[in-house]
């Protein structure tokens, strides 16, 4: 009258047994775990194939993203370092034998000069301006000279950033930084 019985299987190296009860409707070796309904086989691949395409755009977002961020700090760092390196080289500077005292063409060769990889130079996508302007509370002779130690320098780095992923609205992101600094030199 008993129609449940226990069915010993050896598991790994046979040393360790593990009992398994199964019923009389049941035929052949069953897995552990939750019992699949007839006709559910194939709704795993099905689900799958509906979840991909939304996780490949997440994770291509995220790089997307990624790169985006790389590229702004890149424009942000460039205005700055340029400012930086300008503002040493005003209209008394001795201390350099290129580029004493510096010009707008030759801010915007050292930038090209610092771009790290990953950062598109070619087709306009990266432009360098730079001003000589007089700091705000200033009254000096900035009008005559503009690269004149106590001038300011400015400098603006702008960026056409490219998304890689097809599918976001607005495939170009202009980036742009603009750095000013005193001229001590």
């Amino acid at each position: 009258m008993m129609d449940v019985h226990t069915h010993i299987t050896p598991v790994g190296n046979g040393a360790t047994k593990r009992a398994r009860r199964l019923g009389w409707h049941d035929q052949g070796a069953r897995t552990l775990g939750s019992p699949r309904k007839l006709g559910a086989q194939g709704s795993t691949l099905t689900e799958f194939a509906f979840i991909l395409p939304v996780m490949c755009m997440c994770l291509f977002g995220v790089i997307d993203f990624g790169r985006a961020l790389y590229s702004y700090h890149f424009v942000s760092d460039a205005a700055r370092e340029a400012s930086r390196w300008a503002s040493v080289r005003g209209k008394t500077c001795t201390d350099y034998v290129d580029a004493c005292p510096a010009k707008n063409s030759d801010v915007s060769d050292y930038v090209m000069s610092i771009v790290p990889s990953g950062i598109d130079t070619k087709r306009g996508a990266l432009s360098v301006s730079t001003d000589w302007v007089r700091p705000a509370g200033v009254v000096n002779s900035c009008t005559k000279f503009k690269n004149e130690p106590g001038c300011a320098v400015q400098v603006t780095v702008t960026y056409n950033f490219r998304f890689i992923f097809p599918f976001l609205p607005a495939s170009i992101l202009r980036m742009h930084s603009t750095s000013e600094m005193i001229i001590s030199k």
